[in-house]
This record gives C-alpha cells, sequence and structure tokens, in this order.
C-alpha cells in the first residue's frame, strides 16, 4: 500500500488498497483504533476524572473509490451505467468486520467494473458513545448518563436519514458521491434496533429473510431447522437470546420468558446462506420498522408468507395469492415514497414462487391457476376493514384487487426503496365478501391444513432463489435508479 495523492474526499490519512482484502482489513484496524480509544476515554471518565482530551481519533473509517474517465465494457452481471469523467465516492464504514464479506464482494465488483482504485481512510465523523459501547453507558446512573452529552459525541439524528437511499442527495452534489446507500451512523443506528426488535445479534442474521405473521410458522420453522441440523444441512439454529442448537450441542440456554416484538430465527449456514424467519406480527407499521432496520445488512430477498383476506367468489380457503401488484393504503410510506409510484413486479421472484407451488403442492401445471390466484394485494392498517366496507368497496372494485392483508405492500414498497428483492406469496385464510369470515374454529381447521404446506413453499422459493443470487442474476435493474451508489 502507498499513501495516496491528495484528492476532494472527505477524510485524511488515506491509503491505497491493493486488494478488496487489504482495504477490509484497514477499515478493520481504523475501526477497532477508533473503539478502543472510545473505551479507554469512557473508563477515564467512570474513574472521575474532572476533564478529558479531545477524542480525537474515534471517528468511523472512510473508504472511497476513484473511477477513472474511460468507460468499461457494459456487462449483463451489473446494474451500473457508464463513467464520463474521474470520479471519486466515498462512504463512511461501521463494523467492517460484521460486512467484511459484503464489502469485498462490492469492491471486487467496481474494481473489475471500472477498474476502480480503492482507498481507506479516516473520517471526520466521530463515532456515538452509545453506538460504540451502547450495554456500558445503560448501566450508569442517572446523572452520570445526563453528564455523558458534555463529554462525549451523541448520535447526529440530522445526519441518520435515508436522503441516499430516497435520491435527496440529487439535490445537493458537492464533493465525493456516495459509494453506500448508508451512512454508518444510519447503519449503526439500525443494527442496534434489530437487536431490540427481535432479540438477536445483527450478525446472525443470514442473506434470505421469510417475514410471516403468525406464531404458527414459526413452530414449524424450528421443527424444520431441527431436521436440517440433523440431516447436516445446517450449521445452527439460533433462536430470540440468542439460544443456539447446532447438530451435536443442545440449545445453550432456555427459551426467554418473554419474547420480544417481532422476534427472529436464523438457520444458518456457511457465508451466511442460510434462511431466517421473522414473525413481525400484525399490521404495516410493524413491516416498515423491521424492514427499515434490516435494509442496512443487505439481504439477497426478502418474502412474504402470511395470510390474507380473498376477495374473489372463485377463490377457496387455502388458495394461494402471489402478488403482481400492490395497492397501498397502509400509508405508513407516503411520505418518502409516494403512492403514484409503481412497485415493478420481479420476474426472478415470481417465477421462484410458482416453481416452488407447483414442486410443494403437486398441482399440475394446467390446474395450478385454480390454486394460485395473481393479481393485485391491497395493504390497509385498518384490521376491522370488513366494518367500512361501503366505503371501501369502490376502491378494491376499481382496484381489481383479488387479497387484502396488512403487511405485503409495506414490506414490498421498502424493497424497492431499499434496493433489496421482494415479493410476496400469500394463503386465503378467509372471504369475507363471501360469507366465510375469519371465526376461531374455521381458523384452526385451515392454520392445521395450510401452514406447514405454505412455510415448505417458502423455504423452496428461497432455494431456487439462492441459485440465482450465487450466478450473479437475482439483483434487479429495476431497483435502481439513473444516478446510483456502487454498492446494491
Amino acid at each position: 500500500m502507498a499513501d495516496v495523492p491528495p484528492f476532494n474526499a472527505p477524510a485524511s490519512d488515506l491509503v491505497a488498497c491493493e486488494t478488496p482484502q487489504d482495504a477490509v482489513k484497514r477499515l478493520t484496524a481504523l475501526y477497532e483504533e477508533a473503539h478502543q480509544l472510545t473505551k479507554q476515554r469512557f473508563e477515564r471518565y467512570l474513574d472521575g476524572a474532572e476533564k478529558l482530551e479531545q477524542e480525537g481519533g474515534a471517528v468511523y473509517p472512510y473508504l472511497c473509490a476513484v473511477v477513472p474517465a474511460e468507460a468499461a465494457p457494459q456487462t449483463s452481471k451489473l446494474a451500473l451505467g457508464q463513467i464520463a469523467s474521474v470520479s471519486v465516492h466515498g462512504a463512511t464504514i461501521t463494523q467492517p468486520a460484521l460486512f467484511g464479506s459484503y464489502l469485498e464482494e462490492q469492491l471486487s465488483r467496481i474494481i473489475e467494473r471500472f477498474s476502480a482504485k480503492i482507498f481507506v481512510g479516516k473520517s471526520y465523523t466521530p463515532i456515538p458513545l452509545t453506538f460504540a459501547l451502547e450495554k456500558a453507558t445503560a448501566s450508569l446512573t442517572l446523572d452520570k448518563r445526563l453528564r455523558l452529552q458534555h463529554h462525549f459525541h451523541t448520535p447526529n439524528l440530522v445526519a441518520t436519514n435515508d436522503d441516499i437511499v430516497d435520491g435527496q442527495y440529487i439535490l445537493k452534489r458537492h464533493g465525493a458521491m456516495p459509494l453506500t446507500l448508508f451512512t454508518a451512523e444510519r447503519v449503526d443506528y439500525s443494527l442496534h434496533r434489530i437487536q431490540h426488535y427481535t432479540a438477536t445479534k445483527p450478525e446472525h442474521f443470514q442473506d434470505y429473510i421469510l417475514f410471516t405473521n403468525y406464531q404458527r410458522y414459526v413452530d414449524e420453522f424450528v421443527e424444520y431447522a431441527r431436521d436440517e441440523l440433523a440431516a447436516g444441512r445446517a450449521e445452527a439454529l439460533i433462536e430470540p437470546g440468542d439460544r443456539t442448537t447446532t447438530k451435536t450441542v443442545a440449545p445453550n440456554t432456555p427459551p426467554l420468558s418473554q419474547l420480544p416484538q417481532m422476534p427472529a430465527y436464523h438457520l444458518v449456514q456457511k457465508g451466511h446462506k442460510g434462511i431466517t424467519l421473522v414473525n413481525i406480527g400484525v399490521g404495516p407499521s410493524n413491516a416498515k420498522t423491521i424492514t427499515d432496520h434490516l435494509a442496512v445488512l443487505r439481504p439477497h430477498v426478502w418474502l412474504m408468507i402470511g395470510h390474507c383476506g380473498g376477495l374473489r367468489r372463485t377463490q377457496r380457503l387455502g388458495d394461494y395469492v402471489l402478488a403482481h401488484a400492490y395497492l397501498r393504503e397502509d400509508n405508513v410510506l407516503d411520505d418518502v415514497l409516494p403512492p403514484s409510484v409503481p412497485l415493478p413486479t420481479l420476474a426472478e421472484i415470481q417465477l421462484a414462487l410458482t416453481r416452488a407451488v407447483q414442486e410443494v403442492s403437486g398441482i399440475e401445471a394446467k390446474k395450478l391457476k385454480e390454486h394460485l390466484r395473481t393479481g393485485t394485494v391491497v395493504t390497509t392498517s385498518d384490521r376491522n376493514w370488513e366494518l367500512r366496507f361501503e366505503r371501501n368497496a369502490v376502491r378494491l372494485n376499481q382496484a381489481r384487487a383479488i387479497a387484502i392483508d396488512m403487511e405485503s405492500a409495506t414490506i414490498a414498497a421498502n424493497g424497492y426503496r431499499y434496493r433489496v428483492p421482494y415479493g410476496t406469496l400469500l394463503c386465503v385464510s378467509d372471504r369475507p365478501l363471501h360469507g366465510e369470515v375469519k371465526l376461531p374454529g374455521m381458523a384452526d381447521a385451515f392454520y392445521q391444513e395450510r401452514v406447514s404446506q405454505h412455510l415448505e413453499i417458502g423455504v423452496k422459493a428461497i432455494e431456487v432463489l439462492r441459485e440465482e443470487a450465487n450466478a450473479g442474476t437475482l439483483h434487479s435493474r429495476k431497483l435502481r435508479s439513473f444516478d446510483e451508489p456502487f454498492f446494491r
């Protein structure tokens, strides 16, 4: 590695890195150095030091890519455009050890595609104390916590935002262009929230995520995971509280007595290629909350498998609904993604889900349409929408909607925003417009019959999509803007 010549980047101590591995190694060293400086300073604070020196080097590392003007040949594997002039792209980085494989993969792609030169240095963005030492600060007395703000940097909420994701940076271009969708502070914010909401550490999350809204799917997933462990096809099952089971080792802790708001279960495979199931509960607010945070982990895909109300007379209980479009009546993302913005159907996802339904159910291809309906899914924030049917009837009719739920459009909309491939396969659990309102007896019979098969279909679809990801054909250009950060 050699010192880099000066150019316009908001960082110091920039050093050229010959390989992605060199870059990640330097990022990790700088981050650990900053973390250690923060820890030492905090210990002096706890010891009652009257005065503390300035924080100095406790800043996030900075990753920079300099791209020459010469345009490289187009490639079908990357949704990246041509470069008209020399450009500088950069980002603050946190937890490089956690994101090491991802960083190496993305750097390799832009080096190959653009002959980019990679540099790593120190940003001018301080690491907030609470992000670096959250557990230590939580145990302080109230008085000591209140005085922290006079001695340490706290999270800067003005800079912790989704401006890059939502394209706002296009309006205020200056200096280096963003290299990633998220700043380090935004990532740290979400990493802590993930653990809070799911009761599992971010590093346990796999690249393939299933969302559901019923505990019965969790029970089926845990049974499936145990079978996979016994067969040697997975490394571990990690449950809330980081309760870990392997093929040879029983769970290391008892189950949590109180589950978190959105518990997560991880069937771990090497390289994070396993499956994570998150029970998000009911409602679009939960769906937005968890996807806002999981997006920073850059999963390959997330799918919704849950229940819905069938709106067509020809549908039967237990039939499947494959969303081709969404009517966003939940409104929770309207401020950042107007309802007028269409959510494109992703062919790779639709084909994987269709194939999974056919293979798992054993339905003949010519009869598949009798049990798998494609069309528009309505997502509402009102669980008792039936009580206002007259007000909603015209809207549902105009949309040609075939099903209604409370999460799918929200998950799809955030998948679109965060460039995470998304899809929805729902199972009809009631038909409120046609005399079959969801009641306890009917619901129990439905759950016993369909939950196991529905989960198996979701898992099968993930297997298909994993093959797409390994081949480099999963991430659709439909999700990328015309002036996109290089990292997916």
